[in-house]
């Protein structure tokens, strides 16, 4: 199902927003005293972390978290692969008729390019989830590093599948004012999600599935993982694919062959 892709199209714009917010700053400092300017200087700094923290901030660019979809349908994303959890991941995609989009890890695919082959082969998409997945420090890349976590996934993803990817997943959904300018470059929307339950560090399968329940509507963007520490990636997906045949919803692509 078609949706608008929408790589950035202006990726700088928010700097000359950055530098008028400080000289307003500094312009209400001197005229009303730091009683005034201090107050406006951390509120000006919060907006900027919540730029950064937040997943579907859209301060330094755009981000798709729902679809503009009316039935039952939802994206189905699955983060952090390829892993020793794929294969069996497919299996079960397969047994419920679902469709989902893989968003990888491009070392990760590297080591493993018969699994990213055979996701495609099994009519599933894949995306841009950076190349190392540095997910302590993602959000404070500088715009070398940033460009280099991109534009060399983007490179190893579409080597291996033999397509680019056309959507890409922050790490942790963090972002930074550097994410953008790769992103156009290499033509990627960035995508973050309307439902989750906490899947990678939640060992309770019910939780999971409830939670990801209760915020289910149609075009919701169900974030999942696969290969989590705690060893239930698979059991959680079962799980929840069979309450979405439960509650008549279908996990299907935004645009076939190429979400």
């Amino acid at each position: 199902m078609e949706i608008p892709h929408r790589p950035p199209r202006r990726p700088h714009a928010w700097l000359p927003l950055l530098l008028l917010s400080q000289l307003l700053v500094a312009w209400v400092w001197w005229r009303w005293g730091w009683g005034a300017g201090l107050p406006l200087m951390l509120a000006t700094h919060a907006l900027a972390w919540w730029g950064v923290l937040a997943p579907n901030a859209a301060l330094y660019g755009p981000v798709l978290s729902r679809l503009p979809w009316t039935g039952r349908e939802i994206w189905l994303t699955i983060d952090d692969g390829p892993s020793d959890d794929t294969a069996a991941v497919l299996d079960l995609l397969d047994a419920h008729a679902a469709k989902a989009t893989f968003f990888l890890v491009g070392d990760r695919a590297a080591s493993r390019p018969e699994l990213v082959r055979e996701i495609v082969r099994r009519g599933h998409g894949i995306g841009n989830h950076s190349r190392s997945h540095p997910q302590a420090r993602f959000w404070a890349l500088g715009p070398r590093r940033m460009r280099g976590e991109i534009e060399d996934a983007q490179r190893q993803l579409a080597a291996i599948a033999g397509r680019a990817p056309r959507w890409f997943r922050s790490v942790v959904g963090h972002s930074n004012p550097f994410v953008h300018a790769p992103l156009r470059r290499a033509g990627l929307a960035r995508v973050a999600w309307s439902a989750r339950g906490f899947d990678a560090v939640q060992r309770d399968v019910d939780k999971v599935v409830s939670a990801i329940e209760r915020d289910l509507a149609p075009g919701a963007i169900v974030l999942l993982h696969e290969g989590a520490p705690h060893g239930r990636s698979v059991e959680m997906i079962a799980a929840l694919l069979q309450r979405l045949d439960a509650l008549g919803y279908r996990a299907v692509l935004p645009a076939p062959a190429q979400a």
